[in-house]
């Protein structure tokens, strides 16, 4: 039952075939309690590592979450980033664009959130909506204002694939390290989950009709996965294809993943010299004498 995040990661240079991933794996815990030991374990770890980032400032983490719908996103990021301080850590959910972001290139909008060093940023969907959704719904593109030139659909998503590539290698030299998670749904799970919205009260607004017309595009948006994730997955910026029919198992995987990235970066408390020391000594000095 030990997590192994060198199982899950999509190999640079191979193609993806995501009807050869698992959506679910043995059970990673025995129980539920088991199940919050290790995640808090996780956690823990995590913390620490935050506060080194911080204090070293010369990293940022970006993390990356893309999945289809009720894969478990939002819980995946609500559970595994609890013990997080939020003042190191920001959170974009990207939504369709608004006529601002429309007027400038795919990559623009995301540009604006990416983390500051020492900081943790996490995007719930991003820029890789620009090669999924826009591929599946190829209406998109007449929205963006794109030249004709570039428009020719055999060569755009290879275009884009190489603006992608470029953007995160250009971060990667710059210190962001990137993580990108793919929760990879079946489609009979999301059919339970999405029942199970309907049946709870408290989940109807998480439903729509949309979520229904989708699914009727599960194919295309396999496709369109299994490209994205294998024209895009280097050493750099790895894809991780995660397996989501078990939410519970997701999170350890995803937590296991995070806390290797964190203890892969050459980070450390910045050293103090001997007149820095000397000067720490004098001040606890005056301090210490106004004790009453």
């Amino acid at each position: 039952m030990k997590v192994n995040p060198a199982d899950f990661k999509a190999p640079q240079g191979e193609s993806c075939d995501l009807s050869q991933r698992p959506t679910a794996v043995a059970p990673l815990y025995t129980s539920k309690a088991h199940y919050k030991q290790k995640l808090k374990k996780q956690i823990g770890k995590m913390s620490d590592l935050q506060r080194m980032l911080y204090a070293a400032n010369e990293h940022s983490v970006l993390i990356i979450f893309q999945a289809m719908d009720a894969a478990g996103k939002d819980s995946s990021i609500r559970h595994v980033m609890s013990g997080i301080n939020p003042q190191g850590c920001q959170v974009h959910s990207f939504k369709h664009p608004s006529q601002n972001e429309l007027e400038h290139d795919f990559l623009w909008r995301s540009n604006l959130a990416l983390p500051e060093r020492g900081r943790i940023g996490i995007f719930n969907r991003s820029y890789y909506e620009e090669v999924l959704i826009a591929r599946v719904h190829p209406e998109i593109l007449h929205s963006q204002h794109i030249p004709d030139e570039a428009m020719h659909k055999e060569h755009i998503w290879r275009e884009r694939f190489r603006s992608i590539n470029d953007l995160e290698q250009h971060l990667n030299r710059n210190g962001t390290r990137l993580i990108k998670f793919f929760l990879h749904l079946s489609k009979e799970e999301q059919r339970k989950r999405f029942l199970a919205r309907i049946d709870n009260p408290d989940k109807n607004w998480k439903f729509s009709d949309a979520d229904i017309q989708e699914r009727e595009f599960w194919p295309q948006y396999m496709h369109a996965y299994e490209d994205c994730i294998g024209s895009t997955t280097s050493n750099e910026a790895p894809w991780y294809v995660i397996p989501a029919d078990d939410k519970r198992n997701a999170r350890l995987i995803i937590a296991k993943t995070i806390v290797e990235t964190f203890e892969s970066l050459d980070m450390h408390y910045p050293e103090v010299d001997e007149q820095r020391k000397q000067e720490l000594q004098r001040m606890r000095g005056l301090l210490a004498a106004q004790a009453k």
